[in-house]
């Protein structure tokens, strides 16, 4: 007699006494009802206090008001409520789930009646699962996790479209039309395996041939899956290691719950899934390993831990910690202890480390009724010689932040620093990756050799700058990113070391990413005797002393730092006070009148000093000072040490010339000047002809053009790739 599918046979085999007490899913499978009664009686027994009856009035309440077929369920009430039952859930979570939700089901058809017409059956509800528990890195999970409840921390980094997962199939057999309904699947990424054969036999027809049978696609039942893709956290990932990813599978209610740049907590079962199969025609006949197995973690549970206006939230603070954190916002010296705890074994650049103080606290981000915000975030740029720890400063922020990212300019590609889209290899479909700045979502973005970047790599962050967003319209993928970090840059100038004499041609940036910069510091190795003396014993004592722990008075711990900023970052966002904002507005005007008259002065449109851009930038910084002290609004005082950072940063820059041409630091006499030459040095000598440079510039000046002009000029047309230099930099070849 034939047996399959459509035989229901019940066959009995004796099993010895020592094999029935390992059989686990016997076990399981005997006690299933008592399991199920467990759980039930969990759903509706369990409160908090008198008479909140958690789960029961959460279930009554998604069901009959929002429509919604899940409910969310703590390991921690599980385990007040029934030890035995959390860890058998922990250790046999894939049973016990679905135990879990067919009880929830139960529970929900008892408490829901009478339900209206055409409401009488109760859909599958989704228990998703919470936990307090610590999580595990991704790199320490092992074989000995596989199909136990597992916690992970990391950062999503891509994820695909949602698609349809059968849970039950109908199949039928193309010669007999023999139908076998209601095979159920297993959750995951594991699939079904067909019958290979057709076990019914008629008389008077031949067997079936092989692989007969073909899915019903009417009469199956589906879910919704995504598949995400988890990174590493950076904390976790050792100095000089790659960062390593785990598969997630996310159904039902947890699909569209996390975009690419999240940080997230994931609760789920760690699984397995056979090998992909390789398919290119060198490997097709090797076959894939029978016990390899690829692994996944099926999610249960989503916590995303980067909440509110672009602050990550951190681990929550202990009474006493929050103590200590008050006790240090009330100090009156807080502001001059920060900045010296900002590197402190670099010596110097005091201005610097407080502006980086300022960038590592932050402004606040304003969400205006129109629905446009304003960045909080302060931008800092280092421009200087080499040798004078911009790099150093650069690494330390990095540690310090509570989110930090370091990049290199030559090493970053405008896809690697705002987004990508690749394709899935699985799918074939195209999915988006965060880069650098959607990764670093509210922390610090640290680049250096800023100078190195291509032009047009430089441009893809603009918007990420002023914005705070990311916007990608590739291959059909129209979206946009947070990016809701600082950036700090730092830079040489174009002949490596800073040239007086040269003035604006010592930068080689444009104007519209030079204005997004809040403060742009111009860092010079100036030789002074004292200064080097004093320098050379700090760098001797740093070398002798490097394993010796020196704690200088007035410091605080790298650590303590590092917690007080995401401390402050999460509690305080500060505004400008009425009195503060009204001697912002006066000095403003001031200065502006102040700019006025030297132009009147010296008939000359001098280099603009403050925009609005810059009224802003000021705003910022005299936030992020009130934020140090933990104060509800910018003082005064906070304004004028704001005013100071900003005169020694980009006014200093701006005034001296050196940023002249940058920012609309040209005048408009200049400018004009500057299109006459170029019309006048293309009409002299057509293209793939060359002429002498010091015939060219004694021709302009004879015409009662500045030399100066002229040389900028040719520089400008060089730098454009239409002028070349030849013959030891004698003569001028023009390209185009």
């Amino acid at each position: 007699m034939a047996t399959g599918f459509d035989f229901a046979d019940v066959m009995s085999l004796s099993i010895p006494e020592e094999m029935r007490a390992d059989d686990e899913f016997g076990d399981i499978r005997n006690n299933a009802r008592a399991v199920k009664n467990k759980f039930s009686s969990f759903l509706l027994e369990f409160h908090e206090g008198n008479f909140i009856y958690k789960y029961r009035d959460m279930l009554r309440h998604h069901f009959k008001l929002r429509k919604q077929y899940f409910i969310e369920v703590s390991m921690e009430d599980i385990q007040s409520y029934d030890e035995d039952l959390a860890d058998k859930l922990r250790k046999q979570p894939t049973e016990y789930i679905a135990l879990l939700e067919e009880a929830t089901k139960e529970v929900a058809d008892d408490i829901t009646r009478p339900r209206p017409i055409g409401e009488e059956n109760v859909d599958d509800i989704q228990v998703i699962i919470k936990s307090e528990a610590n999580p595990v890195p991704i790199r320490d999970i092992k074989s000995d996790q596989v199909s136990h409840l597992t916690k992970v921390t990391g950062i999503c980094i891509a994820a695909s479209g949602i698609r349809a997962k059968a849970t039950s199939i109908t199949i039928q057999c193309r010669s007999c039309r023999n139908v076998v309904p209601n095979l159920l699947i297993r959750p995951g990424l594991e699939g079904y395996n067909l019958p290979r054969r057709c076990n019914t036999e008629q008389v008077g027809r031949p067997p079936c041939s092989l692989d007969p049978y073909y899915i019903v696609p009417d009469k199956c039942k589906c879910v919704d899956f995504q598949v995400l893709k988890l990174q590493e956290a950076p904390d976790d990932i050792p100095q000089g290691e790659m960062p390593r990813h785990l598969q997630l599978y996310c159904d039902r209610y947890l699909c569209d719950k996390v975009v690419p740049g999240n940080r997230v907590t994931i609760l789920g079962i760690y699984s397995i899934k056979k090998s992909g199969k390789t398919t290119t025609k060198k490997s097709s006949k090797e076959k894939v390993s029978v016990g390899v197995r690829a692994p996944y973690l099926r999610v249960l549970g989503i916590q995303i831990e980067t909440t509110g206006s672009g602050r990550s939230a951190v681990s929550p603070f202990t009474p006493a910690e929050e103590e200590q954190m008050r006790r240090l916002a009330a100090l009156p010296n807080i502001y001059e202890k920060i900045s010296k705890s900002v590197a402190p074994s670099i010596y110097g650049s005091d201005d610097v480390k407080k502006a980086i103080a300022c960038l590592l606290f932050g402004g606040s981000r304003k969400r205006l009724p129109d629905g446009l915000t304003r960045r909080g975030d302060i931008n800092v740029l280092l421009l200087g010689d080499p040798g004078t720890a911009k790099s150093q400063l650069l690494k330390f922020v990095e540690k310090v932040s509570p989110i930090g990212v370091y990049t290199s300019g030559k090493g970053s590609s405008a896809a690697g620093l705002t987004a990508s889209v690749n394709r899935d290899p699985t799918t074939r479909n195209f999915v988006m990756e965060g880069g650098a700045m959607v990764l670093a979502d509210g922390g610090v973005v640290c680049i250096d050799e800023f100078d190195k970047m291509r032009e047009d790599d430089r441009v893809a962050i603009h918007e990420a700058m002023e914005q705070q967003t990311i916007s990608i319209a590739k291959a059909g993928i129209t979206t946009t990113l947070n990016s809701r970090c600082s950036v700090l840059a730092a830079a040489n100038s174009v002949f490596g070391r800073w040239d007086d004499m040269k003035g604006e041609e010592n930068i080689d940036f444009m104007p519209t990413i030079l204005s997004r910069f809040d403060m742009i510091f111009i860092v010079k190795d100036e030789h002074d005797e004292k200064r080097d003396t004093t320098l050379a014993k700090h760098v001797m004592n740093i070398h002798m002393n490097a394993l010796q722990a020196t704690e200088v008075e007035g410091e605080m711990s790298l650590e303590l730092l590092k917690k007080y900023i995401a401390f402050c970052r999460s509690r305080c966002g500060p505004r400008l006070s009425e009195a503060a904002g009204e001697k912002l507005k006066n000095r403003y005007v001031l200065m502006r009148f102040g700019v006025r008259e030297h132009e009147l002065d010296s008939e000359k449109r001098l280099s603009i000093p403050i925009t609005v851009r810059q009224l802003e930038a000021v705003i910022r910084i005299s936030e992020s000072l009130a934020k140090m002290q933990l104060l509800p609004f910018a003082t005064e005082a906070h304004v004028d040490e704001a005013l100071r950072l900003f005169q020694v940063s980009t006014l200093d820059a701006a005034m001296s010339g050196s940023l002249a041409g940058a920012e609309g630091f040209t005048s408009e006499e200049d400018h004009e000047m500057l299109v006459r030459i170029e019309k006048q040095l293309k009409r002299r000598f057509a293209i793939g002809t060359q002429v002498s440079e010091a015939s060219i510039v004694q021709d302009f000046t004879r015409q009662k053009y500045p030399e100066r002009s002229v040389q900028k000029v040719i520089f400008t047309m060089i730098r454009r790739g239409e002028l070349q230099h030849r013959m030891q930099r004698k003569l001028l070849y023009r390209l185009k």
